[in-house]
This record gives structure tokens, sequence and C-alpha cells, in this order.
């Protein structure tokens, strides 16, 4: 009986331990999401804080940041303040570029959007990130940005005239026109150093597994508790993750650890389906990829009392990183992964795009779902690729119709891309420009064999 009653109690242990696993994977995605990125710089490049690693060549698929656009020149500025203090940021005035990014926390709370859908409106600013509790005040000329972390980043887009050889040559010269340096360098700041990352394997996945775990275990010594997660102290705490403690789990604990990462994996990937199943127009597969009271929530640090979808958190940064502070600003997205028969789509299949003639959207994407698996294991197919720019290709009445996604075949036609795995996911994304969507009705659709349409009407984006 009494072997009963310690075997029954050390299964009742191990429970309680993957539950509280489970729920550190999804409490703790973004600022996991963020360390990786972090650490992949550290790695490949040799960069470190305080220092911006860029592209200097459009993305391909060694860039495993998670589901990067592949039309802009990518820059990262990885800040932290904590034995510098404030850290400026500079961004130049849109002369003969644009940038469109946002500064963020190490949790990817935006602090501020920059460049003109930020606040300097194309004009340029110095915006100061702020170390927590930082009270000095700042000359007039800054834009001051406080944080509750010392650590964060911001992601900038160089955005690009054209795919031509020169236009992608003047993004990447006016992207490394950015400078970032510490605050009481300002009167002589130190050159910037920029990491080139365009000829590594910058693997920023998701590991679903112990090594999470690690990951978050450096981020918990590294930053202050956020007065909102202080409940989960005693949670990380009973897995072996303490502040000012070392993170040394035994074989028992690395394999509950394991089985507790890959159970969240498919938890997040299922409630991910189920947030794209809830069509952003009526009877459509078109969908924003996060809730709107995850969106609220991060752009306002959470302030709702009665809110703090820590859930939807997770699901978002699972597949994505990066948050603006003002939606439909810079971009707005739309994301599809079913047609319109409600199936998932295929790597094997063959479907059809329709575009109509001024369609409210600037450009369309198409890429595998990176939220799992070794990208490595099939290079070819695991970066997001441009399948078309709006407008452009126009037939004579105007609409884009002849793109395809279908396996790739020597001699395949221009616009047709896609892996050539049965059964393998793709997943198409759709960035649409708020500007250009005033009082406008329009219809997008995708049809597969058997000509049957993805529709989503457009009247107020």
């Amino acid at each position: 009986m009494a072997s009963a009653v310690v075997v029954e109690q050390e299964g009742m242990a191990e429970r309680v331990f993957r539950g509280r696993a489970f729920e550190a994977v999804v409490w703790g995605m973004p600022a996991v999401n963020f360390e990786l990125m972090y650490q992949a710089m550290v790695h490949e490049t040799g960069g470190g804080f305080n220092q911006i690693v860029y592209w200097s060549g459009l993305p391909d698929w060694k860039n495993q940041t998670l589901t990067p656009n592949p039309d802009s020149i990518y820059l990262i500025a990885f800040i932290d303040t904590t034995d510098v203090g404030p850290v400026v940021l500079e961004i130049p005035a849109a002369d003969d570029g644009s940038i469109t990014g946002t500064v963020m926390d190490c949790w990817q709370a935006p602090l501020e959007d920059v460049g003109p859908a930020g606040v300097d409106k194309g004009e340029g600013g110095k915006y100061v990130i702020l170390p927590p509790g930082y009270t000095d005040e700042l000359p007039d000329d800054y834009i001051p940005l406080p944080s509750d972390t010392y650590s964060g980043f911001a992601l900038l887009r160089s955005i690009l005239r054209s795919g031509s050889p020169e236009d992608v040559a003047q993004a990447v010269a006016y992207g490394l026109r950015v400078k970032l340096y510490p605050l009481a360098q300002a009167n002589g700041p130190p050159p910037t150093a920029f990491a080139d990352a365009s000829d590594v394997v910058f693997d920023a996945t998701i590991p679903y597994d112990r090594r999470f775990f690690g990951s978050l275990d450096r981020m918990v010594q590294r930053e202050p508790w956020l007065t909102r997660d202080k409940a989960m102290i005693d949670i990380l705490k009973s897995i072996g993750i303490e502040k000012g403690k070392p993170f040394e789990p035994d074989a028992k604990t690395q394999a509950l650890l394991d089985d507790a990462a890959a159970e969240a994996h498919a938890w997040l990937d299922a409630r991910y389906e189920s947030i794209l199943s809830s069509g952003f127009y009526e009877d459509s597969q078109w969908a924003l990829p996060v809730t709107r009271e995850m969106i609220e929530g991060m752009q306002s640090f959470f302030a709702n009392p009665d809110s703090y979808p820590v859930d939807d958190r997770g699901v978002s940064y699972s597949m994505a990183f990066f948050s603006p502070k003002h939606s439909g600003t810079g971009s707005f997205y739309l994301l599809a992964i079913r047609d319109q028969d409600g199936e998932p789509l295929d790597g094997a299949g063959t479907y059809r795009l329709a575009v109509p003639a001024d369609a409210p959207v600037n450009q369309v994407l198409v890429g595998d779902d990176l939220r799992s698996g070794d990208p490595r294991a099939d290079p070819e197919h695991a970066a997001v690729e441009p399948l078309l720019a709006v407008p452009g290709s126009e037939n004579e009445r105007g609409r884009i119709d002849r793109h395809l996604l279908r396996p790739r075949e020597p001699g395949r036609e221009e616009g047709q891309l896609g892996p050539d795995q049965p059964r393998k996911r793709i997943r198409g994304a759709v960035p649409v420009l708020r500007s250009r969507a005033a009082a406008v009705r329009q219809k997008l659709a995708a049809s597969g064999h058997r000509e049957a349409d993805l529709n989503a009407s457009s009247r107020r984006l």
C-alpha cells in the first residue's frame, strides 16, 4: 500500500511539473523568441548588444527568423541599457530611402514606431531607449522611449523601390545610415557596429524541447520581474528556473521538459489554426493572424486590468516576431492557410490566386509554415517568397489571376512556386495597405483544382 501511494504521488508530481512547464512555454514565448534571435546574432555573426545585425541582400532560406518578408532589407538593432544607460537609435530622414520599423522591449511590446509611419513622420529622429526607472531629463531634440526591461530590439525594414540590384543596393546603403550608440556618448558617437548575416544560417526557430527553457532562464536572469508576471515566479521555480540560481536540470527533468514543450507545441499549433478559422470577412478564409485583444494588449502594455491574453500572445510569437505600436500605419496583414472549402493548403496542390484590379493590396507573399521542423532539411522551400506584387502582371481586365502555387519542377513558369513535398502545408500572407483601402469593396480569390474560390471581400481595412 505504501509503495502504491508513493507511485501515485510521484505520478502527481510529474503531472504538475509538466503542466507548469507547459504554461512556461506559452507565457515565455515572446521573450524566448527575442532571445533566440539575439543568440543567433551572437553565435553566427560575432555581434552583441548595442549593435545592429542586417542582411546585405534580400532574405533567402538562411534567414530563419519567423516569417520574414522577402521584399525588404532587414536590420535588427539589439539594445541593452544595463551597463551603458540610455541608448540612442537615430533614424535617418526619408530622403533617398524609407524605413518602416518599431522599437520593442524584450517581451516584444512596442515602445514606438519609427520612420514615416512613426513619430518622426519621415523627418528622421533620435529615439532614446530608457532603462527601467530612468527619470533624468533629456534634451528637447530626443524622443524618449521608457522601457520596463533593460534589453529589447528595433526591427527595421529598409523599403525597396523595386527588386532591381540597384534598388536593393540603395536600400542597404540607406539602412546603414541608422545609428546606435549610448546617450552618454552623444557628443561624439562611436561608429555603429553592423554585422552582416546574409551568408550565415540565422536560425531563430523555436526549439520545442529542453533548449526552450535554457533560453527562458537566460531571460529571467537578465531582466527584472514585471508586476503583471509575478505569479510566474513560483511556477518557474518549481521547474528549476529561479533568478540568481543556475538552471541545471538532471536527465529525468530534461525528459519531462522535452515532453512539456512538445505538448505545448501541439497545443499552440491547434490554437493557431483555430484563430485563423475566424475570417476577417464573412465567408472568407483570409484572417488576421492575431486576435484583437492581443494586439490591444501588446500596444498598451496590457493596460486593461481585466485582460492579459497570454495564450494568444504565445500563439502569435510561436509563428512570427514584431508588434507595431499603431496597427495599419506601416503595413497590415491577412493570412490564409486553407482553401475555400476549408481544406489546408497542400504543398502538392495547385492553386490559383486572383487579385482584382485596384484591390487594396500591395503585395502577396507565400511560404512554408516554419513553426516546426528543421529548416535546413529543406532549404529551398524554407523561406517566405514573393508570389506577386500588386500592381503588376495585369491582364486586359486589370485583374491578376494567373499566378499559381504548385510543386517545383524544372522549367516552371514565373509565378509558380511552393514546396514539392505532398501534404506539406504552405502559408500565404497578404499585406494590405490601409491607406489604399478607404471606401473600397474588392474581392481576393484563390482557387484550387476545382476552380473553387477563397473569397475575402474588403470593405474598409
